[in-house]
């Protein structure tokens, strides 16, 4: 049960920073988890494991990480000629 609501906390915090950026409506359910997954680990070792958690997330570094995953794979895949 533990890993599933990892996977439906990382959705959520994957489409919250998706949201923020303005790529929501592009992005998938498994790009929404995959950068909110990752988005937890850039923001926790950034910016600590302050706030809440949930799923052993820190939800705000999480979703501040998650919105430089965001930006960043937008910035290298998001170029089409």
């Amino acid at each position: 049960m533990g890993f599933i609501w990892t996977l439906i906390v990382g959705a959520i915090i994957g489409a919250i920073a998706g949201a923020v950026v303005g790529k929501g409506d592009k992005m998938g359910c498994f790009f929404n988890i995959g950068a909110g997954l990752l988005g937890s680990f850039v923001g926790s070792r950034l910016f600590g494991n302050w706030g809440p958690s949930l799923a052993g997330m820190p939800v705000l570094p999480s979703v501040i990480g998650a919105i430089i995953v965001v930006i960043v794979v937008s910035f290298i895949f998001g170029r089409k000629k």
